[in-house]
């Protein structure tokens, strides 16, 4: 299912268990801001699915321990014992704005790789890598 309560199969469980107060809508990790998990996670007990407004009446819980994502300590230690570094430049696609940043910087100063964090419709020339 949709961990952020996004879109599948998640959206049809929400409508029919979402307002029950005797169930619990677990969310594991992180949840976005706009994204339904944020939604209700804030306190909202009112989603919009499929064009209609559902009323929230389950118990809301989170565990940020859980994630499918590795963080910055992962994908740092993902990095390091490589031998030969697998580009020239790493583009950093997924994640909030300030963690990407701060990840970038970590990457270019402590692994010297040139790190960018690309914006909507930027165009990379790869002949140049």
């Amino acid at each position: 299912a949709s961990g952020m309560l996004t879109g599948g199969r998640i959206l049809h469980h929400l409508k029919a268990f979402g307002g029950d107060p005797n169930n619990t809508i677990l969310l594991a990790g992180f949840q976005a801001p706009g994204t339904r998990g944020y939604t209700i996670t804030s306190g909202s007990r009112e989603l919009k699915i499929h064009g209609q407004y559902h009323s929230i009446k389950a118990n809301v819980l989170q565990i940020d321990a859980l994630s499918a994502h590795a963080d910055q300590k992962g994908l740092l230690h993902w990095l390091s014992p490589l031998k030969t570094h697998p580009a020239k430049k790493i583009f950093l696609t997924h994640g909030e704005p300030s963690a990407s940043d701060a990840l970038r910087l970590r990457i270019k100063d402590q692994m010297n790789i040139e790190c960018q964090i690309p914006h909507l419709g930027d165009c990379v020339e790869f002949d140049d890598f």
